[in-house]
């Protein structure tokens, strides 16, 4: 129970009240006490003041044996930053992090840095919200992904016990309306026109391109194939890193997402490719000697190293404006194998374990482009069927008179 002591001045006036709680025993088994002063409101009268004053030291109590007390409380979100980034470094994907890190420095620090984690609340996110919604070109998807990080540093500090809930909570805010964006896909005359375009490509980026729709595989993924990772028996492909590139430093790698090592099968021909990737391969070294850095690389840059994950996107866009063809993200190849495959039967758990989805739920999105596929062919059918019914009575005589 909170120890409760009135202050007056010198014309009787309560003025301030003095709290001081017990926070349990030190290592030397003394009892430790923490306190605070709180300043009665102007305007309020003495029966007012006192009944303000008990709820003020109930609370008070409440932060002390929560652990929101002392030093903790003056923790501005500034302050918390660091703590936060220390321990999602080793948590969040190296690209992640740097972006974590950027929206945090350039964006949230500047707007709400100067709160106190305790005293933020959810208007104080209102404001982050409309202020990057009125002030930044971006979409409402985007400022959904900034507003995460910040719901993510608040969760933080909701488990390390120095807030009691998170004011960022998305059920305590008027959230920007998203448009959930349909999955950009090949369709199967679009791949197959594609496809056929490749021929006078150079071998690695057919045979990237094939990788990506048999496979499924992620850009990164891709990329950070090494020959080992081919059995060329068996006409399978492991999958177990992604490479990466973070501002001023090499090309990296790091497990796939969800750390889903996977094998997957993949066709006679795409194999094929890759075994005249790897001779091509071995003729470049044997040519460049001394100057070739390479290793086992499938997808190198001209002295054998690992080439760069956005190197495909660049060099696809490209390809297709070359051939006049249709704009499609390189990442659409993954969507298409997805949606080819859930098309041709194969059944949703198993694109989900080929794709690397960690939630069933996440492979899910392709389910509507079957529905559009479906709702194609009853339309293809059903022209048909009119044009077939509308000729046959076209056709049939109009005026037959009967003889009898």
């Amino acid at each position: 129970m909170a120890n409760i002591q009135e202050n007056r001045n010198k014309s009787g006036q309560i003025i301030s009240f003095r709290f001081r709680v017990s926070d349990g025993y030190g290592v030397d088994g003394k009892q430790r006490f923490q306190s605070m002063t709180w300043k009665v409101p102007h305007g309020m009268t003495e029966k007012q003041a006192v009944k303000a004053a008990e709820k003020a030291a109930m609370e008070f109590e409440d932060q002390v044996q929560n652990g929101l007390a002392g030093s903790q409380r003056s923790l501005k979100l500034a302050d918390f930053a660091p703590m936060y980034l220390d321990v999602k470094k080793n948590v969040l994907a190296p690209r992640t992090y740097e972006t974590y890190t950027k929206t945090i420095n350039s964006l949230i620090l500047p707007l709400l840095g100067h709160i106190k984690l305790v005293e933020l609340k959810p208007a104080h996110v209102q404001q982050f919200i409309k202020f990057i919604q009125d002030n930044s070109k971006i979409s409402p998807s985007t400022v959904k992904r900034k507003l995460a990080i910040l719901q993510s540093m608040l969760h933080q500090a909701v488990k390390l016990g120095l807030i009691q809930t998170n004011p960022a909570n998305a059920e305590r805010l008027t959230m920007p309306k998203v448009i959930t964006p349909k999955v950009e896909i090949f369709t199967k005359q679009e791949a197959v026109e594609m496809l056929s375009c490749l021929e006078e490509e150079p071998l690695q980026y057919k045979a990237i391109v094939y990788l990506a729709i048999m496979s499924g595989a992620r850009e990164g993924e891709l990329t950070a194939l090494k020959f080992s990772d081919v059995d060329f028996v068996n006409n399978r492909i492991t999958i177990e890193r992604a490479a990466y590139k973070l501002k001023g430093e090499p090309v990296r790698t790091k497990p796939p997402k969800d750390n889903d090592v996977r094998t997957v099968k993949i066709d006679e021909y795409t194999i094929s490719l890759i075994r005249q990737l790897k001779a091509e391969n071995e003729r470049e070294r044997l040519r460049l000697g001394t100057a070739w850095e390479g290793g086992e690389w499938l997808f190198t840059t001209w002295n054998g190293s690992i080439m760069h994950p956005a190197t495909p996107s660049h060099w696809f866009r490209e390809f297709l404006k070359r051939h006049g063809l249709k704009h499609r993200k390189f990442h659409a190849l993954r969507h298409t194998s997805a949606t080819l495959q859930l098309l041709g039967g194969v059944n949703i758990k198993q694109v989900s374990g080929r794709l690397g989805h960690a939630d069933l739920r996440v492979t899910n999105q392709y389910l509507h482009c079957l529905a559009e596929a479906d709702e194609a062919a009853a339309n293809v059918l059903q022209n048909m069927l009119i044009s077939k019914k509308d000729s046959s009575e076209q056709a049939e005589p109009k005026n037959i008179q009967k003889t009898g």
